[in-house]
């Protein structure tokens, strides 16, 4: 089965998050993504509001950058989410985008180390050992969470390049592809992942590929997906973002799912014009056309 989410966009003020989630559930939808972008909207902050209004609806942050946070910061905020709401939080952490790490001080000279750290002490912590260790920017002396989760916390990793998709196979839980991804780019990151997956012996673990896909709806649907795909500098991508009705919406969604992807999260666009009616779209027309 194809789970299908979609992406409430920090270009909305915070104010209107409680409205939305409450919808996305009042919907049916499955999961709500929500992101942490400079300098917009913190993820913790809104992920915990998010899961505080609803009963139901899995949260996924997408993605927490770790030149921002120390490793045991992240752990804490972790575990103290699972705790509150059992099974809805859902983790994803990730370089960042480099000018804004540096905007605030915190670019790492090396990215992929730096995650890799982050990722092994993380999940160490929020599988309830103690932890010490040295590494070029990850020290921990003696660290342990008081309040350890109470079941194992997937650990995701957003990645783009080759080099942090075999990253995320051998260290995450699962991998987290941007809404810049084409199908193509999916099995190739999909077969890069595996190749992380077995050279660390873990290939007999579950790997979850999470893809958000561009989307729009409605009687300009193409050309705003044009313009998005302009602002972004990726006007000449190809086969990326989906423009038209239920139907072609499904078709793509069911085209990643067919190229390795678990979970496919709807991403309109920057300036949707109606986001509420975005969420009830992807609930109520594009759902039932999935398997």
């Amino acid at each position: 089965m194809t789970t299908l989410g979609a992406v409430f966009r920090p270009q909305l003020p915070p104010e209107r998050l409680r409205d939305l989630v409450r919808l996305a559930e009042g919907e049916g939808l499955e999961e709500l993504w929500l992101w942490e972008d400079c300098f917009l909207e913190g993820g913790v902050a809104t992920t915990a509001a998010a899961l505080a209004w609803t009963e139901r609806l899995r949260v996924g942050i997408g993605l927490l950058p770790v030149p921002l946070r120390n490793v045991a910061l992240t752990a804490m905020e972790a575990a103290s989410l699972e705790r509150m709401f059992p099974g809805r939080p859902m983790l994803t952490v990730g370089h960042g985008v480099q000018d804004w790490m540096g905007q605030v001080g915190a670019r790492a000279a090396s990215p992929l180390t730096l995650l890799g750290e982050h990722l092994d002490a993380l999940r160490a912590l929020l599988r309830g050992e103690r932890v010490s260790v040295r590494g070029r920017y990850v020290r921990l002396d003696d660290v342990a969470l008081d309040w350890p989760p109470a079941r194992p916390v997937p650990v995701l990793a957003g990645a783009t390049g080759p080099r942090t998709l075999r990253l995320t196979g051998a260290k995450a839980d699962g991998t987290l592809l941007t809404a810049s991804t084409s199908v193509d780019g999916v099995r190739a990151a999909r077969r890069l992942i595996d190749e992380g997956r077995t050279e660390a012996d873990r290939a007999h673990e579950p790997h979850r590929l999470v893809v958000y896909l561009l989307t729009t709806t409605g009687p300009d649907a193409a050309p705003r997906l044009r313009a998005e795909l302009a602002a972004e500098g990726m006007e000449s991508a190809e086969g990326v973002g989906v423009a038209g009705d239920a139907k072609a919406v499904a078709d793509a969604v069911l085209r990643l799912a067919d190229a390795g992807a678990d979970t496919v999260v709807l991403q309109p666009t920057a300036t949707e014009p109606d986001p509420e009616a975005f969420l009830r779209f992807t609930a109520e027309q594009v759902r039932p056309l999935l398997p």
